[in-house]
């Protein structure tokens, strides 16, 4: 019941987050980022009366729809739950942070939260900054098992109707909004009584949100991957490695039977997955039992068991 608890409270901190960054940091300054929310930026620059997550909404609700009655899928009440939350959340942090209507339909910098967070100057910083909000928010709704909806559902149905593979099929949905607010905020369509408003270089700070997105999700889901993969190869036995390895890492490996190509002669491999800042410890102790150890270290990419992350369930949400 606890962990259940503790489950919602995370999904509904993640939404906020979620929203935050788009709120303070992304929708002020018609950056697209890709994705419902993306797409809903730039439906606002078109029907400012209309809020972002309204916008939202109209993507979700029929995008979940499609997703139960094409693709079979059963929608966990988690996933539902952030979807419509997140929206919720984003049009009453926006009707909080602007002072008037005018200012809200505007979504003008210059008025969010009274001027104290205009960084209409700074749109590489706040385009940064956004994206890692949004990151963050994304990653701690997806590691308690949630996803926000979406473009992921329109990479399945891409994926299972045109047979485009997942990650080409996000690339295209993200790139088709990305084009559309080219046309639409970009080039200034819908944006005429605003000369200084059409801007397409808002363009480029999208994709670099895009990318800085996609980074933080995978390090809030995965870590930052630094474990590394260690291969020993020696003629001697390496008992002093190997209590090294049990008392002073508290580690464990595996010996493996081998034999040299060139001598014949049979051989006992090491292989261990240590962290990245005992990597140099373990090389100087195998140094100082065996200079003429044979070393291979390498990057692993993922590790589960014990001492380590625990192997995903089927229904969990993997961002690469």
């Amino acid at each position: 019941m606890n962990k259940t608890i503790r489950a919602w409270i995370n999904i509904l901190l993640g939404c906020f987050i979620l929203a935050s960054g788009f709120v303070f940091f992304i929708n002020p300054y018609n950056i697209v980022p890709g994705g419902v929310y993306g797409a809903s930026i730039v439906l606002h620059n078109l029907f400012p009366s209309i809020q972002v997550g309204t916008f939202g909404y109209m993507f979700d609700i029929p995008l979940l729809i499609l997703s139960v009655v094409l693709l079979g899928s059963k929608l966990g009440v988690r996933t539902i739950a952030a979807a419509l939350t997140t929206p919720l959340i984003m049009n009453l942090l926006t009707t909080l942070v602007y002072p008037t209507r005018e200012a809200l339909e505007a979504l003008d910098p210059t008025q969010l939260l009274g001027g104290t967070l205009d960084m209409s100057n700074h749109l590489m910083l706040t385009s940064i900054i956004g994206a890692t909000v949004i990151g963050i928010g994304t990653g701690i709704v997806v590691r308690n098992q949630a996803t926000t909806g979406g473009t992921d559902i329109v990479g399945m149905l891409l994926q299972k109707y045109a047979h485009i593979r997942f990650s080409n099929a996000i690339l295209l949905a993200d790139g088709t909004v990305v084009c559309f607010g080219l046309l639409v905020i970009g080039f200034g369509i819908g944006t005429a009584d605003d000369v200084s408003q059409p801007s397409w270089h808002l363009s480029l700070y999208s994709l670099i949100a895009i990318f800085v997105t996609s980074r933080v999700i995978a390090y809030m889901i995965n870590g930052a991957k630094n474990d590394k993969l260690i291969f020993v190869i020696s003629d001697k036995h390496l008992e002093e490695l190997r209590t090294y390895i049990l008392r002073d890492l508290d580690r464990t490996g595996t010996y493996i039977k081998s034999s040299g190509v060139y001598t014949g002669e049979d051989k006992e491999m090491l292989f261990l997955v240590i962290s990245y800042k005992e990597v140099t410890g373990l090389k100087l102790k195998i140094k100082e039992v065996d200079p003429t150890a044979f070393v291979v270290v390498t990057d692993a990419y993922d590790a589960f068991g014990e001492g380590w992350k625990e192997l995903p369930s089927p229904n969990e949400v993997q961002p690469e």
